[in-house]
């Protein structure tokens, strides 16, 4: 067994004369009470200087450590093979540096740090940052010669800050005697060894079984009954909660009549306008102008009418929530007679042409017929300047009507018909989607809750940028938290608005996150495991 450290820069002032005192390494090798046997060989020199000085020693009565001690940085830009083998093969890496010498702390983090990352690739090997000496904060010399900044001390939230970029341990270590050196510096450092070696043997142990398995007699390969899956998360229901919301018409505000107003089929102009330029266009969220194809304005002027009085894309706030939907009239006969098996086409989410060409060839039973109305659902479908025939919708190059679209009117006062009121600020949003997407906003738009008739609805209990996140994935059923703590807050707000897939989908990027995260990297976060027990209770 053995451990592999290595070492990188120099931790005497380069001003001093005192360039006889030990080095942190030597000091350490030579005081701890856990090393034996201690052999050093210098290597290679580069312009007079030794690159790195290599010591071999004994440590927990058995185990073999290998030091590498770097104190010229130059073995970076002369020798990059070497200097990548080093911290490629290194279990602890320690980087040092004097607190009176800011010339060269400012060379590592600006030329040497970039470096080390690279050759870090992500592997999780444990990183100290040690900053050695006494700050000297007398007046400095106002001679010439010293009007550089090399006398100025490189300040601890310097060193801290440059801790957190590495994902490295900081410890500040005024002077070499045995109390810093073997107690404090050499307990970090044999904590690490130690998780080195238990990591290691972890590693030697599962290699070990895993060859065993290998030679084992292996049973004959049966057929097995089906699992669940372990942690996967609940199945979407984003296609099947807009479909019900057509069955349930709640929120409806338009209504299609034929021209004798003899039938109503009622629907949302926030689903419509998602999946169509014909409906935007319709109801005012884009004018022909913006659409630039004549052949869809026609389209529209030839089968709909919107009667007078209609409200506008952009509602004002002072308008109820209860007022009646738009009503349109259809033109076309032979279309409005097929309208609800076609909105039933729009609002199930995935393209599935065959199946409404069928329903309308059992309802008209007329081939003409049949064909005028699928060329209509075709234009209305059209995206402006580009050639869509029922041709290719029949070879499904059309695949899905909203995968995203509804991202569209994610967080715009377009259609919007309530606002939240957030930490002083105003969120738009369409009840459609929130009683679609969400049972507790369903009750709370519908039920004798004060929320059912008004526009601006406060909320309580989370952050604004946590409440837009939980709303984003209403409208997208797509969910991408930052960070843990963001998943944290995120699965909070999907607890209280009971929304089941969310709570499971931040757990599993949470769970996921902390088993993937590299220890140094965990300790250098602002994570607290009380708090996390705490929202996992």
């Amino acid at each position: 067994r053995s451990v592999n450290i290595v070492a990188f820069g120099n931790e005497r002032d380069g001003f001093s004369e005192d360039n006889q005192q030990p080095s942190l390494i030597w000091s350490y090798l030579r005081r701890s009470a856990l090393i034996s046997r201690i052999d050093s060989s210098l290597s290679a020199s580069h312009v007079g200087n030794p690159v790195f000085t290599e010591y071999q020693a004994c440590v927990f009565g058995n185990v073999r450590l290998v030091v590498h001690d770097c104190p010229v940085w130059d073995i970076f830009n002369s020798d990059w093979y070497t200097s990548r083998s080093l911290i490629g093969g290194a279990d602890v890496i320690v980087i040092k540096y004097s607190v009176n010498d800011k010339t060269s702390f400012q060379e590592l983090k600006d030329s040497y740090v970039p470096m080390i990352k690279k050759a870090l690739n992500h592997c999780s090997v444990p990183v100290i940052i040690s900053a050695i000496g006494a700050r000297k904060n007398g007046v400095s010399c106002t001679c010439p010669l010293c009007t550089s900044d090399r006398r100025s001390c490189v300040t601890t939230s310097e060193g801290v800050q440059l801790a957190k970029e590495l994902g490295a341990t900081y410890l500040e270590l005024h002077t070499l005697n045995d109390f810093y050196v073997q107690k404090y510096f050499g307990g970090v450092l044999e904590y690490f060894m130690i998780q080195t070696l238990n990591q290691k043997s972890s590693e030697k142990m599962k290699k070990r079984k895993k060859m065993q398995k290998c030679h084992r007699v292996q049973p004959p390969q049966l057929e097995q009954p089906e699992k669940m899956p372990i942690l996967k998360g609940e199945a979407s229901h984003y296609n099947a909660d807009l479909h019900n919301l057509l069955c349930c018409c709640q929120c409806a505000d338009v209504a299609f009549y034929p021209e004798d107003l003899s039938t109503v089929v009622e629907a949302h102009k926030i689903i419509l306008c998602s999946v169509s330029h014909l409906f935007m266009l319709l109801f005012e969220v884009k004018s022909p102008a913006d659409i630039h194809d004549a052949s869809i304005v026609r389209t529209a002027q030839s089968l709909f009418m919107v009667e007078a009085g209609a409200t506008s894309a952009l509602a004002p706030r002072s308008i109820p929530p209860c007022v009646p939907p738009v009503r349109v009239v259809v033109k076309d006969s032979i279309f409005c007679s097929c309208l609800p098996d076609i909105l039933h086409f729009i609002y199930s989410g995935a393209f599935q042409w065959e199946r409404l060409e069928e329903d309308i060839k059992k309802k008209l039973k007329d081939p003409e017929k049949t064909e005028h109305v699928l060329e209509k659902v075709n234009c209305i479908l059209k995206t402006p300047g580009k050639l869509n025939t029922v041709k290719d919708c029949r070879s499904h190059q059309m695949k899905q009507l909203y995968n995203t679209s509804l991202r569209l009117f994610f967080n715009t006062p377009v259609l919007a018909d309530v606002i939240f009121k957030i930490q002083g600020a105003t969120v738009p949003a369409h009840r459609a989607v929130l009683v679609a997407r969400c049972e507790v906003m369903a009750a709370m738009f519908n039920g004798n809750y004060l929320e059912a008739n008004s526009v601006l609805v406060p909320v309580y209990g989370v952050s604004k940028d946590t409440f837009l996140s939980f709303l984003e994935y209403l409208y997208t059923d797509s969910c991408c938290p930052a960070s843990i703590l963001q998943a944290m807050s995120l699965l909070i707000c999907a607890e209280m608005y009971q929304v089941m897939r969310l709570q499971h989908i931040c757990e599993l990027y949470i769970i996921t996150q902390l088993q993937s995260m590299p220890s140094r990297e965990l300790a250098s976060t602002s994570l607290s495991i009380v708090s996390l027990l705490k929202k996992a209770k």
